[in-house]
């Protein structure tokens, strides 16, 4: 699979508060309609960090969470933006008299206030799980007909974060109304407390929430649950398309993102289409499985929350989280989705699937992304043209040809300057040398110290890969 990126330039995008007045950008001329994005003026570049729930389920304590977010610190991984620490399933012992939910005291003996204190001392953030439900899926307490009381004690825990799941919801599903009225609920508890908090929606994609959760939310799981495989089919899985009636758990890899074709103008800045959590590093997909995994997740603007055990990262799987290329796809400030152009069944593996396709993505200054991804059963050459990667711009309705079709482009190969194992493993042993805020890596990147949007339009050579020597140079006629 071969992936380039042909972009030079991202813009800081504007924030504005939910209850500010419609005003016309004095600079750029255009309306802006605040609430009209991010509902609550966060989240306007996909969330990314690290969820306990893939890889240890309900095995998570208090020094699991601060030992993987020291790890994070020290990887460097805080520093690319993964800087959320989400507490999933399995973290309380029941409700109190008073009716407040109360964490394990022999899970979280300091409690959940410690906890944020610690990982806000470390430059992180802290999320937290319930279920808009009666139970959650671990069949602990769920927030249905709690929310203000869970908000507003999450609040003085000082969380930043709440992924709401969608267990023993009551029935209270089925239309998209329905569904939208009961998560709208705790969005508007959230809100009350004062405290800005991500709002996450983990229903699955049941009801259609691209349709509707970015009014009240700032992402949304758009299928059923990930499993760590690349393209096997499961039973369990049903639904190879959206919209689907029955969106279940242990999808593939592949199932997801084609899930994501027909819904990629759904994601904007503030509310994404969130594929579930990345599963490299838990050993059931080769590198390049990986690599195409992690690759189309930015791609498509997905939230990017590692669901491995940071503690027992190797450095080839170290590496492929770090790509600050890649990275920076996935923080633009444009906030959308790629297209898929093509997809062709060929070469069935062992599983009976096999395709190869075409994904093209417009960034936040014009330029262009495109992945060629091969995912049947032998290599092959595969190829693309400029009327391919500019279908839209010249079905348009246009009577001239988009002027893209008859320049010449440079080409980036966002892997070319991939980590190599050796100095991945330097970093794990804490022997690599310090990342200064002035440093001209190729393979490593600081973006708490130089935001990505600042880094590209200072041709950072971290956030560009390899410029090839080829040119792309095909007109509207070569398709």
């Amino acid at each position: 699979m071969a992936r380039w990126s042909l972009y030079s330039v991202l813009t800081a995008a504007l924030i504005c508060s939910r209850q500010a007045v419609a005003y016309i950008d004095n600079q750029t001329g255009e309306v802006v309609i605040p609430g009209a994005s991010s509902y609550n003026g966060l989240n306007l570049s996909p969330q990314m960090g690290w969820d306990n729930w893939n890889a240890f389920g309900c095995n998570v304590n208090e020094s699991l969470l601060l030992n993987t977010a020291r790890a994070m610190v020290d990887y460097g991984l805080r520093d690319l933006g993964y800087n959320y620490i989400v507490l999933d399933d399995c973290w309380s012992s029941g409700r109190n008299s008073t009716g407040y939910l109360v964490a394990n005291p022999q899970k979280f003996p300091h409690g959940m206030k410690y906890i944020a204190d610690s990982l806000h001392a470390m430059g992180m953030k802290f999320g937290m799980y319930s279920s808009a439900g009666i139970y959650t899926c671990g069949r602990y307490p769920g927030s249905l007909g709690y929310e203000q009381k869970d908000a507003d004690l999450w609040a003085s825990w000082d969380v930043d974060y709440l992924k709401y799941d969608n267990c023993y919801n009551q029935g209270q599903s089925g239309t998209a109304m329905i569904s939208f009225n009961r998560y709208d609920v705790m969005s508007k508890a959230l809100n009350k407390t004062g405290r800005p908090i991500l709002y996450s929606l983990c229903n699955w994609g049941d009801d259609n929430p691209f349709d509707w959760a970015y009014t009240i939310s700032n992402s949304w799981r758009m299928s059923g649950d990930v499993y760590d495989s690349f393209n096997r089919p499961d039973s369990r899985c049903p639904c190879t398309s959206t919209p689907c009636d029955w969106p279940g758990y242990h999808c593939s890899v592949m199932n997801i993102l084609n899930k994501m074709a027909p819904i990629t103008s759904r994601s904007q800045p503030g509310a994404f289409n969130d594929m579930d959590m990345l599963e490299v590093g838990n050993g059931g997909q080769i590198d390049s499985e990986y690599v195409v995994h992690f690759s189309m997740w930015a791609l498509m603007s997905s939230p990017l929350l590692i669901g491995t055990n940071v503690l027992t990262l190797s450095p080839a799987n170290l590496a492929i989280y770090s790509n600050p290329a890649v990275i920076a796809l996935n923080q633009d400030p444009s906030g959308s989705g790629a297209v898929r152009k093509w997809q062709y069944f060929v070469n069935p593996d062992d599983t009976g699937e096999g395709e190869i396709a075409l994904w093209t993505r417009s960034m936040d200054n014009g330029d262009q992304v495109f992945a060629l991804i091969n995912a049947g059963n032998i290599s092959m050459l595969m190829n693309t043209t400029l009327y391919e990667i500019f279908l839209d711009d010249a079905t348009a309705g246009a009577y001239e040809a988009p002027p893209e079709l008859s320049e010449s482009w440079d080409i980036y190969d966002l892997w070319a300057n991939r980590m190599s194992n050796d100095e991945a493993a330097s970093i794990i042993n804490g022997t690599a040398s310090p990342l200064g805020a002035n440093s001209n890596s190729t393979t490593r990147y600081n973006a708490t110290a130089t935001s990505y949007a600042n880094g590209l339009m200072n041709n950072d050579t971290a956030l560009y890969g390899s410029k090839s020597s080829a040119k792309l140079e095909l007109n509207a006629k070569e398709r």
